[in-house]
């Protein structure tokens, strides 16, 4: 028994590095496959069952390629389920492009179903582009609804002004079903909506009265169909409807009204300006009498002296002197006696 146990003991001891080695290794690949096993069998499986044709190398490979297996796995499923002709490469190219391969496939198979025309190479480049594809083709099968004014803008009406001055507030309602060729470069509902708002404001504005446009409010639609509004845009308009129209202020009055104060304000300033006018030569004129009235003071305080310079050169006597007095006495009592002799002033008859 001792012996048994000591050789037991020494026959592991005994095995050479390399079988070690090989042993190690073998634990290594177990342990790979199994885990190959638990992550990808399942997806392998499935391709098997659906005929996707999908190798285990081809899922083991995608997560090389960092792409998630399971996506394509049940996009490639869907596809094949649906009769789309989707190959695996167009799938991976597409989602290591940053697009989202589940809704192209959704949306080409909800394209075949409807009988709309959309191969995977133009679906991949709306959704490359930025758009939904799938909602896109749910709008080629079930038309849209575009309110103008968008309502989240701020505004409620399209407002304009008919050429009786009367202005009119319009709301419509434009239905439009996506054109999937242009989608990819096609304008945005902006767009449509700008359009369609400038055909209003366009139409009411040729309007002779308010009254034509609230008798015949199709009249808007029908010229604003006419003009091709959806030319170069990533929709085609099937129709378009007024919702509501409402006569609006009168904004010719209103125009007119401002233009009249304006007007007023203009006279009222050159009436201003003539016064002030007026006004700075009444005080030049004031000021002038008051200059020629200090001239004349000044040739009054001359005449002493010239009557003083008279007598010390002989050319005035002691009677002219008097004389001249008495002459200016006599002119001052006629003046008092016309100032108190005059009449008077009445007031108006009354007829008393």
């Amino acid at each position: 028994m001792t012996l048994l146990a000591s050789s037991a003991l020494a026959l592991p001891l005994a095995m050479p590095p390399w079988a070690i080695g090989l042993i190690v290794l073998a634990c290594l690949v177990v342990f790979v496959l199994f885990i190959v096993a638990a992550r990808y069998i399942g997806l392998w499986i499935q391709c098997v069952t659906t005929r996707a044709q999908i190798s285990l190398l081809n899922l083991i490979a995608m997560s090389l390629r960092k792409v998630d297996p399971r996506v394509i796995v049940g996009c490639k499923i869907m596809g094949i389920q649906a009769g789309l002709p989707i190959t695996t490469r167009d799938l991976e190219s597409h989602y290591l492009a940053g697009g989202h391969p589940v809704n192209v496939v959704r949306a080409l198979i909800a394209a075949d179903r409807a009988n709309i025309e959309l191969d995977f190479k133009t679906a991949a480049a709306i959704d490359l582009a930025g758009r939904d594809v799938l909602d896109a083709v749910h709008t080629s099968v079930l038309p849209k609804v575009i309110d103008c004014p968008n309502p989240e803008r701020g505004r409620a009406t399209v407002d304009a002004v008919a050429k009786d001055g009367i202005g009119v507030k319009a709301k419509a309602r434009v239905t439009v079903r996506a054109n999937l060729p242009r989608l990819v470069g096609g304008a945005t509902e902006e767009t449509i909506i700008a359009r369609v708002g400038e055909g209003i404001v366009t139409t009411i504005g040729s309007a002779q009265s308010y009254k034509d446009v609230l008798e015949n409010p199709d009249m808007i639609s029908k010229r604003v169909l006419e003009k091709g509004l959806d030319a170069g845009t990533a929709f085609e308009i099937l129709s378009i409807d007024i919702a509501d129209v409402d006569v609006g202020d009168n904004i010719g009055a209103r125009l007119q009204a401002d233009q009249a104060e304006a007007n007023k304000r203009m006279f009222q300033a050159e009436a201003e300006k003539r016064r002030a006018a007026a006004a700075a030569r009444e005080q030049e004129m004031l000021a002038l009498i008051q200059e020629n009235r200090a001239k004349v003071v000044l040739a009054e305080a001359e005449i002493p002296k010239a009557i003083a310079e008279a007598f010390r050169s002989g050319n005035l006597g002691i009677m002219d002197y008097y004389r001249l007095k008495n002459i200016q006495a006599d002119t001052s009592m006629r003046d008092g006696i016309g100032r108190s002799a005059a009449p008077p002033s009445k007031g108006p008859d009354t007829g008393a």
